[in-house]
């Protein structure tokens, strides 16, 4: 999609002054639930899986018509939705890319997802989308920019935006502040949710030498909606966040952390890669009910589960 520069016409507010979100209704909790891959539709459709809801990836859907958004409609009559983007390139210092984020606008208008996530990152230049969520430096600068592009994205799509913590390999020197110091700004100042990726922290953290534990406890417990869960692949000097593996314990374990500061959060897990039958996925599923029923006290109960 090209990259311009010219504000289409709309109603939105984004012309004007920002929209005030400071009292924005918290999204609801969804309970458990899963990505939603192609290789799973048959078994959804013909079948009842004990899946609360999924999120599917925004760009699988944008053109109009077709079989996958024939499958993700059949689908979403029977479960709630939330819209999961990769292009949105939220930190990019490029022109905003209007033609996108109509597409999103208008697959959002027509999905009626719980909530539209994508990451804190940017994924291209020049016009060119180089496929892969790219970090960024944590300076007062960036936070300035970045709160600007939020602003602008939810002004043109009127919603609140949920924004993730991507995984890193590389870190910028010249950072003035941590990354959870970033989101936690970020979020207040600009009104975004946040979606906690479990193993995005744990990879990192292993990565740059830091405590997983600490970002955890530097994040806002009321700014989070929804977490990931997914596996990786342990390099011994590094770790690649993959998600063709299954959730690994250590990951597990930092979940339970999460459960306990931030309490009942929407959560999926994660797999892109080596994907297997439904039926392996949905045990990691019951895993994930089974570890939030020990650490809660009471998970709300939700009117759609199964």
């Amino acid at each position: 999609m090209n990259i311009s520069s010219k504000m289409p016409n709309t109603n939105t507010t984004s012309q004007s002054q920002p929209a005030d979100r400071s009292k924005a209704v918290k999204p609801p909790f969804l309970g458990f639930g899963l990505g939603l891959r192609a290789q799973h539709y048959d078994d959804i459709l013909n079948g009842n899986p004990p899946i609360d809801w999924f999120e599917v990836i925004s760009e699988n859907y944008m053109l109009p018509g077709g079989q996958p958004l024939r499958m993700l409609d059949r689908i979403r009559e029977r479960y709630p939705v939330v819209m999961h983007g990769v292009s949105l390139s939220i930190a990019s210092t490029a022109p905003p890319n209007f033609e996108y984020l109509s597409a999103l606008k208008e697959l959002a208008k027509h999905v009626q997802p719980k909530w539209v996530s994508d990451h804190l990152c940017w994924t291209g230049v020049h016009g060119k989308n180089l496929h892969d969520l790219l970090p960024i430096p944590y300076t007062k600068e960036s936070l300035d920019h970045v709160v600007s592009r939020v602003q602008l994205v939810q002004d043109f799509l009127g919603r609140e935006i949920v924004l993730e913590n991507v995984s890193t390999y590389v870190q910028f020197a010249n950072s003035e502040m941590t990354e959870w110091e970033f989101l936690s700004e970020l979020s207040r100042r600009s009104g975004c949710w946040l979606l906690f990726d479990v193993n995005n922290v744990y990879v990192s953290a292993f990565n740059h030498g830091y405590d997983p534990y600490t970002f955890l406890n530097g994040i806002p417990a009321d700014r989070v909606v929804q977490f990931h869960m997914a596996g990786h692949t342990h390099m011994e000097t590094h770790i690649i966040d993959t998600h063709d593996h299954p959730v690994c314990d250590d990951v597990w374990t930092l979940y339970e952390a999460a459960l306990r500061r931030f309490g009942s959060v929407s959560t999926i897990i994660e797999r892109d890669d080596n994907i297997p039958p439904l039926d392996e996925l949905l045990v990691e599923v019951k895993q994930l009910r089974d570890v939030a029923a020990k650490v809660l006290p009471k998970i709300p109960e939700l009117q759609h589960a199964r």
